[in-house]
């Protein structure tokens, strides 16, 4: 469940966030806050576990992934499925107290995430997936708090997805040498030399989007520091990540945590000073 490296699940709850706090035009309803918070905690635990059963064969042939619990027969394949089945029908109860939009919703988003550890064996776009599957958080939580999808909260979600995308790159190319020897795909691979390049495209494009979405939204002019903390931390990325130095590529990746968070804490002061 990889429970003692949060910062997988802090990228996924920021922009779970930021679809309750645009959605709710504030801070919202706090018992769809929790119920959204704690299947935060869950599903990424579950997707966890069925990414590495879906690599249990592989993982030990990587070096960063080689002491992961199953390629080191710390537990079985059977306890493995048994636990990711748990945490399912955790999530899935979780979702019962939510709106009947929203469970149906949540379909998909148990699709995207199943899916999506298989991805990397037949398409060199696994990070576009799971842009797709952690990001479906936001309809979903436009759907739980006003029971409807507008037109720009299409916009968040594509602003999402990039960001995914460019920063699942970098986690990839920690890995990249090792994938290319075992066959498995990824974006780092396919952007090849103009992966540095195509990553500060996808975060610049995930701005752009964002600041739209400020300005459909009527956000304060305040609340744009918010991006411009996301560009600079972009920036510290892009030097770390220019040398492709695995290390370096990994902080990078890292770093993406302080982004989310700046960008929520932007949208959440931003409804707070206004009410």
């Amino acid at each position: 469940m990889r429970a003692h490296k949060p910062v997988g699940t802090y990228l996924l709850l920021w922009p779970t966030l930021w679809g309750l706090l645009f959605a709710a035009k504030g801070l919202p309803p706090w018992h769809i806050t929790f119920i959204f918070v704690l299947g935060v905690i869950v599903m990424r635990s579950a997707g966890c576990v069925i990414n590495d059963f879906a690599d249990r064969k592989i993982d030990g042939s990587v070096t960063r992934t080689k002491n992961r619990p199953l390629p080191s027969g710390d537990i079985s394949t059977k306890e493995a499925k048994h636990l990711f089945a748990m945490l399912i029908i955790i999530a899935f109860v979780l979702v019962l107290f939510l709106n009947i939009q929203t469970i149906a919703l949540s379909v998909v988003a148990l699709f995207l995430a199943s899916i999506y550890p298989f991805m990397k064996r037949y398409t060199h776009l696994p990070q576009v997936v799971l842009g797709a599957a952690f990001g479906w958080s936001i309809p979903m939580a436009f759907m739980a708090v006003t029971a409807a999808l507008p037109a720009w909260m299409w916009l968040l979600y594509t602003a999402n997805l990039c960001w995914i995308v460019a920063y699942d790159t970098q986690y990839a190319m920690v890995d990249r040498a090792d994938d290319i020897e075992i066959g498995i795909k990824s974006t780092a691979i396919l952007f090849g030399r103009f992966d540095v390049t195509l990553i500060v495209l996808l975060q610049c494009i995930t701005l752009v989007l964002l600041a739209w979405v400020y300005y459909i939204t009527n956000l304060p002019a305040m609340s744009y520091l918010g991006l411009l903390c996301a560009a600079a931390l972009f920036i510290y990325q892009f030097t770390l990540c220019k040398s492709r130095e695995e290390p370096k590529c990994f902080t990078a990746f890292l770093n993406n945590n302080w982004v989310g968070m700046a960008i929520t804490i932007s949208i959440a002061l931003a409804y707070v000073i206004s009410e």
